[in-house]
Order: C-alpha cells, then sequence, then structure tokens
C-alpha cells in the first residue's frame, strides 16, 4: 500500500513534527548509549588492573612463585583465590616467565600454559584489553611480577567478566529508554498542540488550497471597484489595494506605516483609524465623496472599506437640479395661469390699454430682474444660476437679493467651481430661511472681485450657526438636519408603476457633503470658507477664492458695467444646467404650487 503524504496543513505540520522528534530521540539515545558502552568497557578494564596492581605488589608472592612448584593446594592458589574471592573478579592467573599457570579458578588449569600470549607483560608492560579466553569473554589486565631486586619473575592477569559489563549496559538502557520516550512524549504532545493552533489559523486547508487562495485574494482585492486598506494591531497600514490607493492618495509604500503619517488629519483619518464609531460614514478626501466601513479582526487589526459615491453624488444633485426646475417651471405656470386669466377677463371687458399695460409690465419686471443679475455678473453660468435660484427661492417663499455691491467680472479662470460653492451655499441659505418663519425670510447673495480674488457672501435670515459649531459645520458627514430619502439608493418604496405615489424608487443617503466641498475646494485655491452671525439674526457664509479672476485685458481694476460698454446683457430666459464636477446638499422640493 502506497502511504499517502496529508493533504491538511496542520496534519503535514503534525506529521513531519512527530517524525522529527521521534528522529532527534532516536539518535540522542544512540549517541548517549554507544559512548556508556565504551566507558563501561574501560570502567572494567580499570578496575582488572587496579586488582592485578595491588596482586603484584605483594613480595610474598614472588617469594612463593620461585619456593614453590605449581600447585592446587598451594600458597599461589590460596592467596590468588582469597583477592579473587574478595574482589568479585572472574580469575587472577599468576604465572611464571615461561607462562605456566601456578593459580586459576578452574585448579584444573594449574600447571597448563595460560591461552594468551603473555609476553608484552613479561617484557614489562602493562596490557588491558578485552578478551576471550578459557573463561570466555572479559575484561582483563596483566601486570608483571617483580621479585625484591626488581627482576621480572612472572606475571599476574586478572580477568572481568564481560557478562556483568554487559547486564550494566542493558540495565541502564530501560532508563534512558525511559527518559526519551518522555521527552518524545512531550515533543508529540506539543506537536498536537501546534499542529491544533495551526488548524484554527488555517481553517483546516490544504498547502494547495493556500496557493490558489491568495491568487484568488490578490486577483479579487485588486480588480474590485472597492477600497480595501487593512491595519495590523499597532494601527499600522498592512495592505491597500489598486482602489483604494487611488482614492486616497497612496502608493505601494505605505505599507507598513501609521495612518497618521501616510494620511493628513481630517475625518477621513478619524474615519479609517476607527476613532469615529458608525457604519456607512461620509468622508471627503481629494474632492470625492467616500462612503468607509470598518470591520475589526481577530488579531486586533481592522479592514476598512471604500466605496466611491462621487458619482452618485453628481447623479442626485442632477437630479434634485432637474427637480428644483420642475418647481420652479410648475410655480410659474400657476403664476402665468393666474396672469392670463387676467388678462383674458381684460380682453373681454374690453379694457384693451389696461390689458397692453398689464402685459408690457410684467414683461418688464421679469426682464428688468434678469438685465440687472446679468450686468452685475456677466458670466453666463453663474447669472444663470442666480436667476434659476431666484425662481425656486420664490417658489419656497423666500426672498432671493443680490446686493447692490456685487460686480464680478467676466473673467472667471473656472465658473464651475464658483458654481459648485454658491450653488451649495444658497442651497443651504434657503433651508435655513425656509426653516425659520419670520415676516420677509430673504437670502442675500453677494460677488465681488479684490484683483484676482473672488470672494463669495452668502447671508439668510435663518437661526444661525451657535460659534460653538462654526467650526464642526465644515465637517465631512456633519449636518444639523435628518437623512431626506432620495432616489439611487437605500429601501425601495416600489418601482415605477407598481403603487408608487411618486413614481420613481425612494431610497436614503446622508447630509454633510456640501459644506466640506466647499471647504474643500477654498482650501484648493488657497482660501478659506467661514461663517459669522448676521446682524439681525442669521448666517453669513464667506468663500475667499484667490487666483480664481483672470487678467483682464483693460486697465486694472475697470468695472464690466452697462456704462462702460462692457456689461453683457440679457440673462436667458431658460437657465442653462452647468455641469459640475462636486456635489452638495440636496435642497427639499417645494409643495406650494400645483398645477
Amino acid at each position: 500500500m502506497r502511504i499517502r503524504w496529508p493533504r491538511r496543513v496542520f496534519a503535514q505540520v503534525l506529521t513531519a513534527q512527530v517524525a522529527l522528534t521521534t528522529g532527534v530521540m532516536v539518535l540522542a539515545t544512540s549517541l548517549f548509549l554507544a559512548p556508556l558502552s565504551a566507558e563501561l568497557d574501560d570502567q572494567a578494564m580499570r578496575r582488572a588492573l587496579s586488582i592485578a596492581q595491588t596482586t603484584a605488589a605483594d613480595p610474598g608472592l614472588a617469594r612463593e612463585l620461585a619456593a614453590t612448584e605449581p600447585d592446587a593446594h598451594g600458597p599461589v592458589q590460596a592467596d590468588a583465590e582469597r583477592i579473587r574471592t574478595a574482589t568479585g573478579a572472574l580469575y587472577i592467573v599468576v604465572m611464571d616467565t615461561r607462562g605456566v599457570r601456578w593459580s586459576h579458578t578452574h585448579p584444573a588449569e594449574i600447571g597448563r600454559h595460560v591461552s594468551t600470549d603473555p609476553s608484552r607483560t613479561l617484557a614489562g608492560r602493562q596490557v588491558r584489553q578485552i578478551d576471550t579466553g578459557t573463561l570466555g569473554r572479559s575484561a582483563r589486565a596483566k601486570v608483571p611480577l617483580r621479585d625484591h631486586r626488581g627482576r621480572i619473575v612472572g606475571a599476574v592477569s586478572v580477568g572481568i567478566a564481560y557478562d556483568s559489563v554487559r547486564s550494566r549496559l542493558l540495565g541502564t538502557i530501560p532508563g534512558v529508554l525511559g527518559y526519551a520516550g518522555a521527552a518524545l512524549a512531550v515533543g508529540v504532545l506539543a506537536a498536537i498542540v501546534l499542529s491544533r493552533r495551526l488548524r484554527r489559523r488555517t481553517h483546516g486547508v490544504a498547502f494547495a488550497d493556500i496557493s490558489a487562495l491568495l491568487d484568488e485574494r490578490e486577483a479579487m482585492l485588486h480588480g474590485i471597484r472597492e477600497g480595501v486598506v487593512a491595519f495590523d494591531r499597532r494601527g499600522r497600514i498592512r495592505l491597500v489595494n489598486d482602489e483604494a490607493g487611488r482614492l486616497l492618495g497612496l502608493d505601494a509604500q505605505a505599507a507598513g506605516r501609521a495612518l497618521d503619517e501616510a494620511l493628513p488629519p481630517g475625518r477621513t483619518t478619524e474615519v479609517l483609524a476607527g476613532r469615529v464609531a458608525g457604519t456607512d460614514l461620509l468622508a471627503v478626501s481629494g474632492g470625492r465623496v467616500l462612503v468607509a466601513n470598518r470591520m475589526p479582526t481577530q488579531d486586533g487589526g481592522a479592514v476598512v472599506t471604500l466605496r466611491d459615491r462621487t458619482e452618485l453624488e453628481l447623479l442626485g444633485r442632477e437630479l434634485d437640479s432637474t427637480q428644483g426646475l420642475l418647481d420652479a417651471l410648475r410655480a410659474q405656470d400657476h403664476e402665468h395661469a393666474n396672469q392670463l386669466h387676467t388678462l383674458r377677463g381684460l380682453l373681454e371687458l374690453g379694457r384693451y390699454e389696461k390689458a397692453v399695460e398689464f402685459v408690457t409690465e410684467v414683461a418688464s419686471a421679469q426682464r428688468a430682474s434678469a438685465e440687472e443679475i446679468a450686468e452685475r455678473v456677466p458670466d453666463p453660468l453663474l447669472s444663470a444660476l442666480l436667476v434659476g435660484k431666484a425662481a425656486i427661492a420664490a417658489e419656497r417663499g423666500v426672498s432671493l437679493r443680490v446686493s447692490p455691491s456685487t460686480l464680478l467680472p467676466d473673467a472667471v479662470v473656472d465658473p464651475r467651481d464658483l458654481v459648485t460653492v454658491l450653488g451649495n451655499l444658497i442651497d443651504n441659505a434657503l433651508d435655513a430661511a425656509a426653516e425659520r418663519r419670520r415676516a420677509e425670510p430673504f437670502v442675500e447673495v453677494e460677488l465681488r472681485a479684490e484683483h484676482s480674488t473672488a470672494v463669495l457672501r452668502v447671508s439668510d435670515t435663518g437661526p444661525g450657526v451657535p460659534p460653538e459649531l462654526r467650526q464642526r459645520i465644515f465637517a465631512e458627514g456633519w449636518s444639523t438636519k435628518a437623512a431626506r430619502p432620495v432616489p439611487g439608493e437605500g429601501s425601495s418604496t416600489g418601482p415605477v408603476g407598481e403603487g408608487s405615489p411618486t413614481g420613481p424608487v425612494a431610497f436614503h443617503r446622508g447630509r454633510g457633503i456640501g459644506l466640506a466641498l466647499v471647504r474643500r475646494l477654498a482650501e484648493r485655491y488657497g482660501g478659506m470658507a467661514r461663517v459669522t452671525a448676521r446682524a439681525g439674526g442669521g448666517a453669513v457664509f464667506t468663500v475667499v477664492l484667490p487666483e480664481a479672476l483672470a487678467p483682464e485685458d483693460g486697465p486694472p481694476g475697470r468695472p464690466l458695467t452697462a456704462a462702460g460698454g462692457a456689461a453683457v446683457r440679457g440673462a436667458p430666459r431658460r437657465p442653462e444646467r452647468p455641469e459640475r464636477t462636486e456635489t452638495r446638499k440636496r435642497r427639499p422640493s417645494g409643495s406650494g404650487a400645483s398645477q
């Protein structure tokens, strides 16, 4: 049968660790037992040498060897057996210079020649060795036997039974194996614990699956149209996909850096860092409206997803503008119907001169209002915006006034930026003025030039902004108004034509974007945006845009007025829809007029 290697990561790690631990323990045990056997042999030979030296040091032994013959009952045999019994040696053999035994464990061997060569010992050298003799294998030692004059008269050979050495070695093995087994058990237990922890961290996937998951992860992160930013437990950036890098202006070098080092301070940084709690949090980065959601991870880090809502806000703004124009047209239709009824009554009564006078008066009033705006603000986009906003303001019961000091030359570098700023400020001012009921609510707009700097000021008669909120009101996502339903996202009230009272699908979106965009645009020009209190109640929003006006061809400071001949005469009767690159806060639709 073929042994299959496990596929799971934790199983492979466990198998490898158990095999490695077992191999290490076998090797360690072998390395321990091998020198132990040699050490036990050396100890036995040293013991035999000590007994032999002690026996040969007895002077009476040399005399008895010279004075007697080999005999099983002789004094040499008696002394040798006494020492052997006392020391536990296997044998003690005393021989003469011919190699004839004078003592032996077996008396029958006395008088016979020794079984091993004694020449080295009789030559005066000591010998230690493991050898096999008549009594079997033993650890033996041989020393020369000298008389009182120092002459060699024989030799003493002592043997230690090798079985005792082996028994000592075998007696040590169980203990060694016991310690090795205990160490192996600890190693296997640690491997199991580690593999289980690894299984929890890897969710039981296989090595091949890990590679596939990594490939899929990279493809998903860099292919989706949502930004993903991952942080570790210390708040450092761990991962930034392509879309997040585009939305936040981060590059690949941002990985490993702290968030406060990679991004400037502001609401976007606060939201990404988790210092602002909530879901679907709004933030503005580089003129883009982002929706952020932060999800903590088990390791103490977090993953933040970012969605670009700029296009959705633009579509919402387009729909708001269309709705506003429809409201204005509906109000004008209502007004024109009244005027036509009046004109018809005059004609039926035969008051023809009065009818002509009435028509002339109505036409002149509308023309005069449009021409006045066009003279003070020659730029067609800005003048069209003011004319359209004036109609919407009238429909909501609010008067939109143009300040007498308004004078902006037709030299705007990018009129769309001024349309974005002015449109947001007027929308907010109309909301505030309509919210606070008073006798004559109005909104006043002032546009003026200071060399190449454009100054926009919008005041209203609303409730005003408390001093403690005048800085926070420009923060992304901060608003004093509740969320309003808008077409485009959220929960549906029903499809078109299926019971919906208005037709389009109604959804909800957040507020707090318009003023944040105004501030960002002003900072992009190097200017500023601020809010102050208006005398008599209300608020005054001032935006300064340096270098927003191009130098004029004529003499510096020459006003473009009707008297000077440079004023643009005649505002368009139907305001053109300016193309906007930014979004502003949605204004509520009016309900005061109907067809």
